[in-house]
């Protein structure tokens, strides 16, 4: 009955395989363990007891020889000491004839060659030692030594030739139980020589039926996916070998049909997105052509607008100054309206064109030392600070990389609003400190003003969004928006942090050098860690910021936007007949603060034709 093994799984044929192996390893292995253990056993008899007996076979020669050597000595001396080897020969030889008996237990030709040796040892102490020794010390050494004749001699011969028949038994023992150490031993040799012939060939029988039933058919296999994967998505595969291979190769061309017709919709998806693509890349260059000309027509438009609005602000105010109190009040009301709207009006055109500068016009990062560029902010705050007794403060700043003139716009904007929006008879106190978190810098600007409620948190950042109205807190509403423009523009964000427990935390990050960061490390410095800003009126203020500074009050201005300014407002002096200066001072709004001239009896600290709003 022959056995069909072409529908053997591999694993059953592998069993198989591994199977008859391990039957014939097992009983090499049980063979060797047989082997083993005879070899051990007459390796111990070899050891514990062959070994043994020759050497106590020598001893009892050795005591004999004692025996005889002494006896002949107190033959020629009488000395009884000269008696002591006898005696001591004497207890030697029974010692070792006992431990003799002991070890050969298992070997009786060897017993009965001891026999031997004790009865011609007792016959020759009767017949020749004991009356020698009786004769010497009864009638002297000389008739003690005429006892020690040949025969005498000859009978001591006949024990010592027993003694060498003990031991040629002994040997004859040895030899035996050498030759079965040596026997199974080499039997245990041939035993593992066979095993590692069993394991070789085991080896190569599994090698062969690997590559036959593993090999083979996997690179088959490989070979038709290698065809589908260069594009023959067409080409059937087929599994060959055990019934494992052949379902994987059903299971694989399963998956090749599914992913021919999933690539026959990608290619009607891709020729759907290419055409998707072709228009979104006409929308974005439009778009892009269109982004360009709105920049172009705002930045027109506002130098363009500047000319004619000087013109309408200066005669306004020619008015004003020429006919106020001439009229009745009603026209010198609408006099200073007009007045107040071409004057807000210029400001929220120059802000509006310089949040459009920001990331347009530039002239490449630097390396920005920020404790140097607060004592600019110090001074251009100066007027403000004075005007509100406000104090500003700040810890020590990092040097990052960016701008020098927009983030000076940006610390500008932050502690102008922290002075404007402060609680009435509260003394403005306005803290800036920085922590690295990772490897960023985030910086603080803390105040002790009105606060700002949780919801209103991200509308103060958008352009032109007010929270109050002009009359309290005047200004165009894009401090804030410039503030977070410049921000993101140098790869950081910005947001409220309304967890403080008074006024507010406007806190902003910029990306940290690659050195600050590495010396955190290295030092093992936690980050994050900055000083508190919960107590501002307990924490230690800078040198004099007043006396830093050393500053006018204005803030910085923008050359191009100045220049366009300041052209106009010549022309519109000409026309008018007035000076440029006293045309813009009059009503003008301060730049730093956002107040009006008239507020507290104070006037406008310059010429606000062309300066930035400083605040939201």
């Amino acid at each position: 009955m022959s056995v069909d093994v072409s529908w053997w799984t591999l694993r059953r044929r592998v069993l198989a395989l591994l199977g008859v192996a391990g039957v014939l390893l097992l009983s090499v292995a049980v063979a060797e363990a047989v082997v083993a253990t005879k070899n051990r056993e007459y390796t111990d008899v070899l050891l514990v007891e062959v070994g043994p007996l020759r050497v106590q076979g020598q001893e009892m020669l050795n005591a004999l020889l004692d025996q005889e050597t002494a006896v002949r000595g107190y033959a020629v001396t009488a000395d009884p000491e000269d008696l002591a080897p006898y005696e001591q020969g004497l207890a030697q030889e029974r010692a070792t004839a006992q431990e003799i008996r002991k070890l050969s237990a298992k070997y009786p030709a060897i017993v009965a060659d001891l026999e031997a040796v004790q009865q011609q040892a007792d016959e020759w102490r009767r017949g020749v030692a004991q009356p020698v020794i009786e004769t010497t010390r009864t009638e002297g050494t000389d008739a003690g030594q005429a006892l020690l004749t040949d025969e005498a001699r000859q009978r001591f011969d006949e024990v010592r030739g027993a003694v060498s028949a003990l031991q040629d038994e002994i040997l004859t023992a040895r030899e035996a139980t050498a030759d079965n150490v040596e026997r199974t031993g080499n039997l245990l040799v041939i035993l593992l020589i066979v095993a590692a012939l069993v394991v070789a060939t085991a080896g190569i029988a599994l090698l062969l039926a690997l590559d036959r039933m593993v090999l083979r058919p996997l690179t088959g296999l490989a070979g038709q996916v290698r065809e589908v994967v260069t594009g023959d998505y067409a080409h059937r595969i087929v599994g060959t070998g055990p019934p494992e291979f052949q379902t994987l190769g059903a299971d694989v061309d399963a998956m090749r049909q599914r992913i021919a017709a999933d690539l026959a919709e990608v290619r009607e998806a891709r020729e759907r997105i290419e055409w998707v693509n072709a228009q979104l890349q006409k929308q974005a260059e439009e778009l892009t052509r269109s982004n360009r000309d709105l920049e172009q027509f705002a930045y027109v438009a506002s130098h363009d607008l500047q000319e004619p609005l000087r013109k309408v602000a200066s005669f306004c105010q020619l008015l004003q100054r020429r006919y106020a109190g001439r009229l009745d009040e009603r026209a010198d009301q609408y006099i200073a309206f007009a007045v107040d709207g071409a004057q807000r009006m210029q400001r929220l055109i120059n802000d509006l064109l310089a949040f459009s500068r920001i990331g347009r016009l530039t002239a490449g990062f630097t390396e920005v030392d920020l404790n140097s560029l607060m004592a600019d902010v110090a001074a251009q705050t100066e007027p403000a600070r004075q005007y509100a007794d406000a104090e500003l403060t700040w810890g020590n700043l990092p040097v990052i990389r960016g701008e020098e003139p927009l983030l000076t716009n940006l610390l500008v904007n932050l502690v102008s609003n922290s002075v404007k929006f402060r609680r009435p008879d509260v003394p403005p106190k306005v803290h800036v400190s920085a922590r690295l978190v990772g490897e960023e810098w985030e910086i603080s600007c803390q105040d002790n003003g009105i606060g700002i409620e949780p919801e209103f948190a991200d509308k103060i950042f958008v352009i032109f969004q007010r929270l109050h109205a002009k009359d309290a807190y005047p200004g165009t509403g894009i401090g804030l928006a410039i503030v977070k423009k410049i921000v993101e523009y140098h790869g950081g964000r910005v947001w409220v942090d309304t967890d403080v427990p008074e006024g507010t935390a406007i806190r902003f990050t910029l990306p940290a050098m690659p050195g600050d960061v590495e010396a955190a490390r290295q030092s093992g410095q936690p980050t994050g860690a900055a000083e508190p800003d919960s107590d501002l009126a307990d924490r230690d203020a800078s040198p004099a910021v007043g006396e830093q500074a050393g500053g006018d009050g204005t803030v910085s201005v923008d050359a191009d936007t100045d220049s366009a300014a300041r052209s106009a407002d010549d022309a519109a002096a000409d026309t008018a007949g007035a000076r440029p200066a006293d045309v813009a001072r009059q009503g003008g709004a301060d730049a730093a603060t956002g107040e009006a001239p008239g507020r507290g009896g104070r006037s406008g600290s310059g010429d606000t034709g062309g300066m930035k709003e400083a605040v939201g």
